[in-house]
């Protein structure tokens, strides 16, 4: 028996006059015409709200988000005698959770006038095992007594950066799979509300697994797209995944991109640099670092794309965007690098003539921006770049980071476009895109809602188009539909 048809009626497509009906069939959009026709069918009135491509979310760490929500928020410490305060107090109030270590997230300590410590740290923490998450994930800092929990060697400062950041985190991940999961379902059902639709997943672990055991229980609210890590590209390769294919029975799982980080973060001044950071003191390079050197990345990507899977390469500072794209021109495969925070003026036409998508973060530009201004000063100017990039003819996907930032594309998209996310001037406001261009950005390339496209869509109280900023950062979604089924409604 053929499916019956879903007519989304009477709604209005940005940039276009009139009303419009647009009927669903069999996961597609069958049709789109003015409204009135009658194709029989279910109906859902839409009362002349705004309908577009569903968004995507093109970078998130979806099992750090989920768990990011449950923990201690810090990002409004503006020191770390502040967050070791807001320690002291959740200790006092709340006590430690039943299975410890206590964890917070979100401390940005690149913008304080102080510096974090062991001892300031363990003044809140006592004998309690305390680790707190860097809002860019690439430190962490530690009381002694989890430290010693956790095997961590950290020096007077607390901290560990980069990749042992990334064990300790990892740990800290290591709970059981039917509770992530169910925390992981109610993170989904809130992406849906934003009008979601899909996720590109760079949890650093074996994520295939994860998403099939989600997928088997019944989740069903996110096209979901996983990288490859380079410790489990043999078994990839082995298994026979190539990027974009298809994975389970589902329709939902597809195979991402091989992650590679090959330098840090702006937050952590690890990124790596064609100039020195002004206050190097403490750092492990006054450039940042360069994790994977560059003949090791060429092995890496000669492999991978040697089997079908396209890289995706970590690259924040402009000497490592500058690396990636001397190892994609050299072993001439296409691919995407992830961030592209700080680019050389030199290096923004390789985007385009090389295929490199730039898969960017703006709501990390407001949030970095007094950040960039110390530790790039001089720079700034070609930080987050997306003008210059889109100018240079490159092709940009936007994303979150989350739990770096909230799993929201409306966020991204007001911060691509506005260059602020509070009441402070646009910070480099020309390099600023349209609204347009960053809702293109956010659905995979789609401008409009036309036939034969996926009905993955969302509906909205406002026009996009003609949003303000404050509006625009809020959108408020009415409906998302995944295939034509619907994930969220409010209508």
């Amino acid at each position: 028996m053929a499916e019956p048809a879903l007519t989304l009626a009477g709604g209005r497509r940005p940039g276009r006059e009139g009303l419009w009906d647009i009927t669903l069939l069999g996961g597609r959009i069958g049709a789109v015409t003015p409204a009135g026709t009658d194709p029989g069918g279910e109906r859902v009135e839409l009362d002349g709200r705004f309908v577009v491509p569903g968004l995507w979310d093109e970078h998130v760490h979806f099992t750090q988000w989920t768990l990011y929500r449950r923990r201690l928020d810090l990002s409004r410490a503006e020191s770390a005698a502040e967050a070791a305060h807001l320690v002291r107090l959740h200790l006092e109030q709340e006590g430690m959770p039943p299975a410890g270590p206590l964890v917070g997230v979100g401390f940005r300590d690149a913008n304080w006038p102080d510096r974090p410590s062991a001892s300031l740290l363990d003044g809140a923490a006592g004998d309690r095992p305390v680790v707190l998450v860097n809002a860019d994930l690439h430190s962490v800092w530690l009381s002694t007594a989890a430290a010693r929990r956790l095997g961590a060697r950290t020096g007077d400062d607390g901290l560990v950066r980069e990749e042992e950041a990334f064990r300790v985190e990892g740990e800290l991940n290591e709970l059981p799979d039917d509770l992530v999961d169910d925390w992981a379902a109610a993170a989904a059902a809130e992406a849906a509300s934003r009008g979601v639709v899909g996720v590109v997943d760079f949890e650093m672990t074996w994520n295939r697994d994860v998403w099939l055991r989600r997928l088997a229980a019944g989740a069903d609210l996110l096209r979901v797209q996983f990288a490859i890590y380079p410790p489990d590209l043999d078994r990839a390769i082995g298994e026979g995944l190539r990027t974009g294919d298809p994975v389970g029975g589902s329709g939902l799982l597809t195979a991402g991109f091989l992650k590679v980080l090959i330098d840090g973060s702006l937050g952590t001044r690890t990124a790596f640099c064609l100039d020195p950071y002004p206050e190097p003191e403490g750092l492990p390079d006054p450039h940042g670092l360069l994790t994977v050197p560059e003949r090791e990345l060429e092995g890496l990507l000669r492999r991978s794309t040697g089997a079908g899977i396209l890289p995706a390469v970590h690259a924040i500072g402009d000497a490592a965007n500058r690396v990636a794209l001397d190892v994609f021109e050299l072993i001439g495969t296409p691919g995407r690098i992830e961030h592209a925070q700080l680019i050389a003026d030199g290096d923004l036409p390789r985007f385009a003539r090389l295929g490199a998508v730039a898969s960017a973060q703006p709501a990390h530009a407001p949030d970095d921006r007094d950040a960039a201004d110390h530790h790039w000063a001089g720079r700034t100017a070609r930080a987050f770049p997306l003008r210059s990039l889109l100018d240079a003819g490159a092709v940009l996907a936007l994303g979150s980071d989350a739990p770096v930032a909230a799993l929201d594309p409306w966020q991204g998209i007001a911060a691509a476009v506005h260059r602020t996310a509070d009441e402070r001037p646009p910070w480099h406001p020309e390099q600023g895109i349209r609204v347009e261009e960053a809702l293109a950005a956010s659905t995979r390339g789609r401008r409009d809602v036309l036939p034969g496209d996926v009905a993955d869509l969302a509906v909205l109280d406002r026009d996009p188009l003609a949003a303000p900023a404050a509006e625009l950062r809020t959108m408020p979604v009415a409906a998302t539909l995944l295939g034509g089924r619907i994930t969220h409604s409010v209508l």
